[in-house]
């Protein structure tokens, strides 16, 4: 994968938080801050101001970068989660990954999600997106199995009661809603498969 390559993903997935950043804040202003889709357009608006220099990077040392501008940028609980999921990326891939690669890479970023929130699926946050379709590449899904892993993942947070985040302080009241988090996981990994099956 060479530069316009990664460039063209990276434009893809970020592109498409920041055109769904209205529909991420009203999910988030029913059962959290309020702020999850302001925040996420901050930090992928920063990855998008910087992109030439990021993706002229080897994959690895490019998620990485990424990992570390939505640290620095997205700020609140999604920061520290979604930076660490893409740091770990960038530690635990090579420099041309073959699908199994990416799956125990994929595998091994959500236990670093899932280490620094404390927190497992079931419990109505963006984990309960990443472990299914995490589950569904490594059982070899193709890219529409896959996209439609993550959409029925993000839907069936809706009845779930936070246990996590500031959702979590609602108790019972979350119930009904979608997560932010696993809603911008989804659109995250949608967009993704779209665009490496989309020809250049």
């Amino acid at each position: 994968m060479d530069q316009q390559q990664r460039a063209r993903l990276v434009r893809a997935v970020a592109g498409a938080v920041i055109a769904a950043a209205d529909h991420l804040t009203a999910l988030d202003q029913a059962i959290g801050d309020g702020d999850h889709g302001v925040n996420m357009k901050r930090g992928c608006e920063a990855v998008l101001g910087d992109l030439d220099a990021i993706t002229a990077k080897p994959l690895p040392d490019m998620l990485k970068a990424i990992g570390m501008a939505l640290v620095m940028k997205v700020g609140g609980a999604s920061g520290p989660l979604y930076g660490t999921l893409f740091l770990e990326l960038g530690k635990a891939l090579p420099g041309a990954p073959a699908r199994g690669d990416v799956a125990c890479a994929f595998a091994s970023a959500i236990r670093g999600v899932m280490a620094r929130g404390k927190s497992e699926p079931g419990q109505k946050t963006m984990l309960d997106v990443l472990v299914p379709t995490a589950a569904a590449l490594a059982g070899g899904a193709d890219g529409a199995a896959l996209k439609a892993a993550a959409g029925d993942a993000a839907a069936a947070t809706v009845p779930m009661q936070a246990i996590r985040g500031r959702a979590s302080f609602l108790g019972p009241r979350s119930v009904g809603h979608m997560d932010p988090g696993a809603a911008s996981s989804a659109l995250m990994i949608k967009a993704l498969v779209d665009a490496l099956e989309t020809p250049p």
